[in-house]
């Protein structure tokens, strides 16, 4: 069995692995805060996302890990601020769904591109071969898919 290195003891790994993500986060944010988006936060992210093409407040609550009243609590707010709306399920009646707006999937589509040229300031500062060597090495050990939409009930759980 292998002995720990007093030098990298083995919490520090996972708290540098969040020290990444929180600086790309947090420096996506203040750029869609400058091109339009101040009231994005990251949370609403995983609802843009979980939405999809549209859901019900009870289906999005199971996707995103946490209580229907948490999401509805959640989609009121995006609703206000005009990235979510309700409408009517042409099915059924009695359910309500939540979509995406366009002012939504324009934050989704900005996100995309900032996160695009956030990897490229980790290529210029790490070098390519670097970059993509993490990226491999974190598929390696992490699962397949690693895009959890139950993020947001993980970390509140």
């Amino acid at each position: 069995m292998a002995t720990a290195d007093p030098d990298r003891p083995g919490f520090l790994l996972p708290l540098l692995l969040l020290a990444g993500f929180r600086t790309l986060v947090d420096d996506l944010h203040a750029e869609l805060a400058r091109q339009g988006h101040p009231e994005l936060r990251p949370l609403h992210g995983f609802v843009l996302q979980a939405v999809g093409g549209g859901t019900t407040a009870t289906e999005l609550g199971q996707r995103l890990g946490v209580s229907k009243q948490a999401a509805g609590k959640t989609v009121d707010r995006l609703v206000a601020l005009g990235y979510l709306e309700r409408a009517d399920d042409t099915r059924d009646a009695r359910r309500k769904l939540v979509r995406v707006t366009p002012h939504g999937l324009d934050g989704l589509r900005r996100s995309a591109e900032v996160f695009d040229r956030l990897r490229q300031r980790w290529v210029e500062t790490l070098g390519a071969d670097r970059v993509a060597a993490l990226e491999d090495d974190l598929r390696a050990v992490t699962p397949a898919n690693p895009f959890r939409l139950d993020v947001p009930g993980w970390l509140g759980g």
